[in-house]
């Protein structure tokens, strides 16, 4: 069988372009030079190749780079990409409805086109790719004397030094943008229309949030509580750590609805004054821009449309996607139930509190079983009803507009695909075949090893893997030997617990042997540890 997956026919371009071009390119991903991944390094690995232990839990981009690169070459697929190749059309065979082919046309970087016909395709082309910019619900934007362009034209902060900056948005590139600019700028503006919930990469004890909360014990959680419970606890955490009202950051929706924004600096910046926090902007006269409590900034210098993106896929006819409310009809997010060949399918695109590598790695094993024929897919009006039941659940459950519309619950939804091929991992088989691992695939971080340890494609590592993931967490942190005072820990636990269990005693002994009291204190002889 021959398929071609789009965004790995020009990975290698893609992403050492936007690491070092200065120039966004139409129709292509595009970062910021100081982009840092806001998932941890054990989060977003490929479920059999961990990353190196070296490596930073939060990695700039460059060092995500480099892990693919490594992974490529692991595996030997690099002889199987074709660098620096654009994708220019996916369309139907003519004798599609007999073959289930496609024939697809590239386009190398010096123009060459080749035709090519394929037995299935894979679309895995993402949703940052075409910016959203809505300046008609900006009026006036067309008098601004200033600068202004979207997030996805961000390269550095250098063109922003000394000069007032209004950032529009509040989502993460919106954060991470008003952040950086606010080292450099004379001051920065960051307008938002309902808020956000501002969560810390860094948790308690230093961990990584994700590694200390994206648990399966945490998962059940949400499967026993009602959702308003869970966002009353969760909410007082995070205003706990500053409160959301006070920083004029509280959202109209509540924690849970949509995904949160992930930003250790911006609370800090709000309270040094350097990242100052507005409504809606009203409108815009010349260097002006007005604020929808009446508030104004002049002499604005800069824009920042942090307005998120549109999503499309232009190379596929339109034909074979569908639209259910805001979001493509895609079954379990993946393939277009439609077709009479079920030969093409989506990978990555979708949007949940996890990263998104795991994720589409599962949605890539599962379209292979697929493709290769071990794997089955229901008739088409028993997905075309999954599809219309899953859009209404993400109405249901999370804050939806035409920008948002792909959210899925992470370890629900791995475990959904990962029950498809037969690799979800069995709690119940665990705590009576190997209870130390249980425990640790119970309240541990749902990495995407425990999906090798049954199944096809199971891997013999994986169980070590995930005895060792918080090893490789804390490696990275040793740069400096640093002695630990185990003794005084103990010491000092097991004094609190001899303290506890006398004064239990006591108590006992006065609540049912008054008289005896006397003689048992007598009794007591100092303790030494």
């Amino acid at each position: 069988m021959s398929f071609m997956v789009h965004f790995t026919a020009h990975l290698e371009y893609v992403v050492y372009h936007i690491c070092l071009q200065e120039v966004s390119e139409p129709n292509r991903a595009s970062i910021y030079r100081s982009l840092t991944i806001n998932t941890s390094k054990e989060m977003m690995c490929y479920s059999d190749f961990p990353i190196p232990a070296d490596y930073p839990n939060y990695m700039h981009h460059s060092k995500i780079f480099n892990y693919f690169r490594m992974y490529a070459e692991h595996f030997k697929l690099l002889q199987y990409v074709q660098f620096q190749t654009t994708v220019k059309s996916v369309k139907k065979r003519s004798d599609f409805t007999r073959t289930g082919q496609w024939e697809v046309v590239t386009e190398t970087k010096d123009g060459q086109e080749e035709r090519h016909v394929l037995d299935a395709v894979i679309c895995c082309s993402g949703h940052y790719t075409y910016p959203n910019l809505p300046l008609k619900d900006f009026p006036g934007i067309e008098t601004f004397e200033g600068k202004y362009f979207h997030s996805w034209d961000y390269k550095g902060p250098e063109g922003v030094a000394g000069k007032t900056v209004v950032v529009i948005g509040i989502g993460n590139s919106g954060g991470d943008i008003s952040v950086e600019s606010s080292r450099f700028a004379k001051q920065v503006y960051m307008s938002t229309r309902r808020g956000a919930w501002v969560i810390r990469q860094v948790s308690d004890n230093g961990l990584p949030v994700d590694m200390k909360y994206n648990t399966r014990f945490v998962h059940i959680l949400f499967q026993l509580l009602p959702m308003s419970v869970l966002n009353y606890l969760g909410e007082g955490k995070l205003n706990a750590m500053y409160d959301h009202t006070m920083y004029a950051l509280k959202p109209k929706h509540r924690l849970f609805s949509q995904i949160p924004v992930i930003n250790d600096d911006l609370p800090l910046k709000i309270l040094s004054g350097s990242v100052v926090v507005k409504p809606n902007v009203k409108e815009i006269s010349g260097s002006n821009v007005i604020f929808s409590d009446g508030s104004v900034v002049e002499k604005v210098d800069v824009i920042v449309f942090a307005t998120g993106y549109n999503y499309d896929f232009p190379y596929l006819p339109r034909e074979v996607m569908y639209r259910t409310g805001h979001r493509i009809g895609l079954y379990k997010h993946v393939f277009p139930p439609t077709l009479e060949h079920h030969t093409l399918a989506v990978v990555g695109f979708i949007h949940a509190l996890g990263a998104i590598m795991p994720q589409a790695e599962m949605q890539a094993r599962w379209v292979t079983q697929v493709f290769k024929g071990l794997k089955k897919l229901p008739p088409t009006p028993a997905m075309v009803r999954a599809v219309e039941k899953d859009t209404k659940d993400i109405e249901n459950n999370y804050i939806v507009s035409k920008l948002s519309p792909l959210h899925v619950d992470f370890v629900s939804y791995m475990d959904n695909l990962a029950g498809e091929i037969g690799a979800r991992p069995s709690l119940l088989w665990l705590f009576f075949t190997d209870y130390a691992l249980f425990k640790r695939v119970l309240w541990g971080p749902v990495t995407a090893y425990q999906y090798r340890l049954v199944g096809p494609g199971k891997w013999d590592g994986a169980r070590r893997a995930i005895f060792t993931q918080f090893d490789r967490m804390y490696q990275a942190l040793k740069t400096r030997q640093v002695e630990e005072d185990v003794s005084y820990t103990g010491r000092l636990m097991k004094l609190t617990m001899a303290t506890m269990a006398v004064g239990a005693y006591v108590f006992y002994v006065h609540n049912h042997k008054p008289d005896t009291i006397p003689s048992l204190i007598s009794k007591i002889r100092p303790i030494t540890f």
